[in-house]
This record gives structure tokens, sequence and C-alpha cells, in this order.
């Protein structure tokens, strides 16, 4: 468990150098008092674990930038992966003082050692295409949806792709998450794609993750009850993680088959396959037996695939 008595921390996600396994984390201080004031405060944290378990905490991966910037008011969820060139790469979301954090968008940054990080230009390397993502728009949404950026090689050598949180501009309120899509080269410039997925009964779909689990893709996502069209049985005081099956990595997502990970509490979960290659699902824990936001990182849980195509917790 990755507990810090003077930070929360909730949203995570990891690379694996083959010695030790890297956690990037979003922190904010507890001397905010209110938990909900952490968003627009948060910077990206850095931890290292042999075994998912025992974490051993590093210097912040990466902070805001200086006004004014497309990223000066806050750092918010990534992912991180080695390139071909033997440099790691790590795509994270950014929000600016300008537009008040509604307007969301992803930045890169690049290490030669997973330590020391440098944004990579004064640019974010892709924004929501309003010919496909939904603009600003106070009265549906509370902000433009642009965020989590979750970038792979493709499968057949031809080049990388980024899913990301987004909506589309159709669709009641509460139906319009869809899987943003954008494709690289090179991972230095990018072309944002049509969306991966059809309105469905989710409003968005935050820290979104596909893998190939004992040969079958899954796709793994959050999403709260309020931002469900249907709550499936849950009350607005619980978060989940679900798995949905999904024919590859890029789709198609079988969204109407869908599930919540049975792990109660533990949200923006991520799947990361340990050194016996079982998978295990990581998150934050949303409510602490206070009822109150815990705000560390649960211990590794066991997964297992369903014959359904889903993640559940292994019994």
């Amino acid at each position: 468990m990755l507990n810090l008595a003077d930070h929360w921390v909730w949203d995570s996600w990891y690379a694996d150098d083959g010695e030790n396994f890297h956690m990037f984390f979003l922190r904010a201080s507890r001397a905010l008092l209110d938990s909900n004031r952490r968003h627009f405060r948060a910077s990206i944290g850095h931890a290292i674990s042999k075994d998912l378990r025992d974490w051993t905490l590093l210097p912040d991966a990466l902070v805001a930038s200086d006004s004014p910037s497309w990223d000066d008011l806050a750092t918010w969820t990534g992912s991180t992966l080695l390139a071909p060139d033997n440099r790691w790469h790590l795509f994270y979301t950014g929000v600016s003082r300008r537009e008040n954090g509604w307007v969301q968008r992803i930045g890169h940054a690049l290490s030669d050692d997973l330590i020391s990080w440098n944004k990579v230009g004064s640019d974010p390397v892709t924004v929501a295409d309003k010919e496909w993502y939904e603009p600003l728009n106070f009265s549906d949404w509370p902000d433009q949806a642009w965020r989590d950026p979750w970038v792979f090689a493709d499968s057949n050598g031809s080049g990388f792709h980024m899913l990301t949180t987004a909506r589309s501009k159709a669709g009641d309120r509460l139906t319009r998450g869809v899987i943003g899509h954008a494709t690289s080269n090179d991972l230095f410039t990018w072309k944002v794609q049509p969306p991966l997925s059809e309105p469905n009964e989710f409003g968005q779909l935050e820290v979104i993750q596909v893998e190939t689990v004992e040969g079958c893709a899954v796709l793994i996502f959050s999403c709260a009850p309020e931002h469900l069209l249907e709550p499936r049985g849950r009350t607005a005081s619980f978060a989940g993680t679900y798995s949905a099956p999904a024919f590859s990595l890029l789709g198609p997502f079988d969204l109407n088959k869908a599930e919540l990970i049975d792990a109660p509490h533990i949200y923006a979960g991520r799947i990361v396959q340990d050194r016996s290659g079982q998978w295990n699902l990581l998150g934050f824990v949303n409510k602490g037996a206070d009822g109150f936001f815990a705000g560390v990182i649960c211990d590794p849980i066991p997964l297992i695939l369903t014959d359904r195509g889903t993640l559940q917790v292994k019994k």
C-alpha cells in the first residue's frame, strides 16, 4: 500500500524497468483539509517497488508549468512507456489557470532513467477535435474531457495509439462518454482520430487501459454512479472500476457487457502483471472506513479472466 501521511494519493499508472515497478500517481497536500480541493493542486508523484506492495517514495516526476502555459494549473493522469530508442515517454493531462481548469489537453515528457523528466516543447501534443468531440458546454458537462492518455505501440508495428477519456458531441448527457483516439508514427507528432466507441450508458470512461489477458483483449475504465445513465445497483456514495470484453486493443468494445470489478471503493484501477505473471488490480481507496476520502493506493488484488471476457477478483 502507498499511504502518505502528508498527501492524498489517487489516480496511478505503472511502468516496469525489469528490476523495479514504478508507480506514477497524482498527489496533493492534506493541508488543503478538503479533499475536493485536491484536483487543481495535483502534481505527479513517483515511487518504486519490487513487489507492488512496499513502495519507496522518489522525487516528484512532474509539476505544473510556470504561467502562462497550457498546463500551469495542475498535471493529471497519464501513462508511461519505453520507446524503441530506449527513452521513457510520459504522456499526461494538463489544465490551465486561464480557463480555470475547464479544458483538458495532453502533454509529453521524456526521461532516460524514469527519475528525471523534461517536458517536450511548450504546447500540448493532442487536444479534443471539435469535429468529433464535445466542446466546452456548461449546460451539459462541467469541463471539456480530453484526459487520462493511455499510449501503447501498435501490435502490427504501425506506430502508436493514444486512448483518452472523451465525450461525444451527441446524445443524452449521461451517454456521451467515449474512448478518444489519436495516432502517431514517432510519439512526438499526433493526429486525432474519431472515437473508438459509441455513446452508451456512461457519461465518461475515466482512466482507460487496454491489455491482453490470457490472449483476450480487455478494456478497463472507471465511472462514478452519478455519471451513469443507469446506476447498476450502486449508490452515489460508491464508485467503481469496470472491465469489458474487446475484440482487440482498438475495439470494438462491448460496453453493454461491462462489469464492475468486485473491489469495493477502489477507483481508477489499473491492472498490473507481477513477476509471477499474475494480473492484479491497483487503484486508490475512494472511501475509508470513516466514510471520507482515503487517498491511498491499495495493495495488489489478484484478478482472473472470466468466461465473459471480463476481469473479476480471484477468490
